[in-house]
């Protein structure tokens, strides 16, 4: 028979879910609060906030910067 679901052919009519993330397409993630409760951090987490670009160099502390070459001509 003709029986219309929420498939292709009604596509157009996607207002009847509530929890989605994509407006648009309507597509799920029911755990979407989970998520939120079990990241890291709450607000600005200042710690950890600069671990990303600290690990990229070992973690290295205490160092200088070995002195930069000048150029020959620079800003001749």
């Amino acid at each position: 028979g003709s029986v219309h679901g929420n498939g292709t052919g009604s596509f157009g009519k996607r207002r009847n879910k509530t929890h989605t993330l994509c407006v648009s397409c309507g597509c799920h993630n029911l755990s979407v609060k989970a998520i939120r409760r079990k990241t890291t951090g709450i607000g600005r987490i200042r710690y950890l906030c600069h671990v990303p670009r600290r690990f990229k160099t070992g973690f290295r502390e205490g160092t200088e910067a070995a002195p930069r070459k000048k150029v020959a001509a620079a800003f001749a």
